[in-house]
C-alpha cells in the first residue's frame, strides 16, 4: 500500500528581514511550505519534493537542507548551470510583501524529463501541486505535468491542488483560468483562497467559489484568512471558524501550512471539518514565527491541541 507523499513545485531561497540591516536566508516556496507541514505532521510517510535543481552551491545547500529534514527529491533533474529562484520578504507590521528574482530558476524545468517526473510520483498516497507550479511552466510542460499526475491518480494517489493565483506569473488571466480548470479536473481535493478566486474568476462570495469548484472536484476547502473556511463535500456546505491570533508576527506561509495541516489530517483518516479545525490551528502557529517554516514541534503541538 502506497504511503509516501509528494509535493511538486519550486523551492526558493528566502530572504527575511530581521531587526536592523541584516537578512536571514532560508528555503521556502508555496508547495514546499505545504510539504514541510505535511512531513512534520505525517512523519511515518516518506516525503518527496519534486522539482528541478541547479548545480550551483545554493542548489546543493537546498538539497542538503531537505535531506537534513527527512525530505527526498525523488528523480528530480539537476540542470547544468541553473540556480534556484530567490525572493525577499518585507513586512509592514505582520503583513508581508514579496520581491522576486525567479525568471531563470531551475524549477521551471521540473517537467523536462517526463520519465523522471513519473518515477518521482510512483507509489504515493498523496500528490500535491499548485497554480504556482503550473505558472512557472510553459504550456507543453504543464501538459507533461498533468499527464504524470493523471497517471499517479489512476494508480491510486489522492491528488490535492491549491489554485494559488499570482497574476504576475501568468501571461494572461484567460491562460491562468484555463490551466487552473484543467488541474481542478484531475484532482480530488481543492484548497483555494477566496480573494485569489475573486480576482481570477470574479466570484462574489466564498460560497460561489465552493459551488463553482465543486462541479469539478469532489472536496473543496475555501480559505479566507481569519474568516471561516468553507468546506464543500459532494454538494454539502459547512463552515469551520478560523483561530484568531491577536498579534501575528509574520503571515508568510499561513495558507500553505493550513493546506499541510488539512491534508495531513485527511490522509490520517480525519473528517473534513476536523481536518479544517486542525489546519486552522497549524496556520495560527505559523503566523507567530518569522518566515514560512515553523519548527516541526511547533506544528505538531498545534495540530494535536
Amino acid at each position: 500500500m502506497a504511503k509516501g507523499i509528494a509535493s511538486i513545485g519550486e523551492c526558493m531561497l528566502e530572504l527575511s528581514g530581521q531587526t536592523g540591516p541584516d537578512w536571514r536566508m532560508g528555503f521556502a516556496g508555496d508547495t514546499f511550505n505545504t510539504l514541510w507541514a505535511l512531513h512534520a505532521l505525517s512523519p511515518d510517510r516518506p516525503a518527496t519534493y519534486v522539482s528541478a535543481f541547479g548545480d550551483d552551491p545554493f542548489s546543493r545547500d537546498q538539497i542538503a537542507f531537505l535531506a537534513e529534514n527527512g525530505i527526498g527529491v525523488g528523480n528530480s533533474p539537476v540542470i547544468a548551470d541553473a540556480r534556484p529562484g530567490l525572493y525577499a520578504i518585507t513586512l509592514t507590521g505582520a503583513e508581508r510583501a514579496f520581491t522576486y528574482w525567479r525568471s531563470d530558476a531551475a524549477a521551471r524545468q521540473l517537467a523536462s524529463d517526463p520519465a523522471a517526473l513519473a518515477k518521482s510520483l510512483e507509489n504515493k498516497a498523496l500528490v500535491y501541486f499548485s497554480g504556482i507550479t503550473l505558472a512557472i511552466l510553459d504550456e507543453a510542460a504543464r501538459k507533461t505535468l498533468l499527464t504524470a499526475i493523471v497517471a499517479a491518480r489512476a494508480a491510486g494517489s489522492l491528488v490535492a491542488f491549491d489554485p494559488n493565483y499570482r497574476p504576475r506569473l501568468w501571461p494572461s488571466r484567460e491562460i491562468a483560468q484555463a490551466a487552473i480548470n484543467d488541474a481542478l479536473a484531475v484532482c480530488d481535493i481543492a484548497l483555494p483562497t477566496f480573494p485569489d478566486e475573486q480576482m481570477l474568476f470574479g466570484d462574489p462570495t466564498p460560497q460561489a467559489t465552493a459551488e463553482r469548484l465543486g462541479k469539478l472536484t469532489g472536496e473543496v476547502v475555501v480559505k479566507n484568512g481569519e474568516q471561516p473556511a468553507l468546506i464543500a463535500l459532494n454538494g454539502a456546505l459547512q463552515t469551520v471558524d478560523a483561530v484568531h491570533v491577536a498579534a501575528p508576527v509574520d503571515t508568510t506561509g499561513a495558507g500553505d501550512s493550513f493546506n499541510g495541516g488539512y491534508l495531513a489530517a485527511r490522509v490520517a483518516g480525519h473528517a473534513p471539518a476536523d481536518a479544517a479545525r486542525r489546519a486552522h490551528k497549524v496556520a495560527a502557529a505559523v503566523v507567530q514565527v518569522r518566515g514560512a517554516l515553523a519548527p516541526f514541534e511547533t506544528l505538531r503541538m498545534a495540530f494535536d491541541s
